[in-house]
């Protein structure tokens, strides 16, 4: 797996809130091949495979999530703590856990505005 390589789980929240997640990721890894869709859905998935500027540091004007989200990241352990990072900037987060196996990482983590 790249190390650019990330998929982004979300539960909680409003298609909305999806999209400022994904937006939050964006600087780190550069659009997402997938994208959250506007259905319905109780949980939402984006996938990322290329690479942004490295960090979301630029990243400005996330809007507040109208409620808790919850977002699991899965990937090599630089993308995920990649991740990890951009998610911070843009939101408080807790972190509800991590798995981590021989090549890939897994963090849960929920987001509040």
């Amino acid at each position: 797996m790249p190390d650019t390589q990330l998929t982004v789980t979300l539960s909680g929240g409003d298609t909305e809130d999806a999209r400022a997640v994904v937006g939050a990721l964006e600087g780190a890894f550069g659009p997402p091949q997938e994208r959250p869709s506007d259905t319905d859905a109780t949980v939402r998935t984006a996938t990322f495979a290329g690479e942004g500027q490295g960090d979301a540091s630029g990243q400005t004007g996330t809007r507040p999530l109208s409620e808790p989200v919850t977002v699991t990241v899965q990937g090599s352990p630089e993308a995920v703590r990649r991740a990890s990072d951009a998610l911070s900037r843009s939101f408080t987060t807790r972190d509800e856990g991590a798995a981590a196996g021989d090549q890939e990482q897994e963090r849960q983590l929920l987001l509040e505005s």
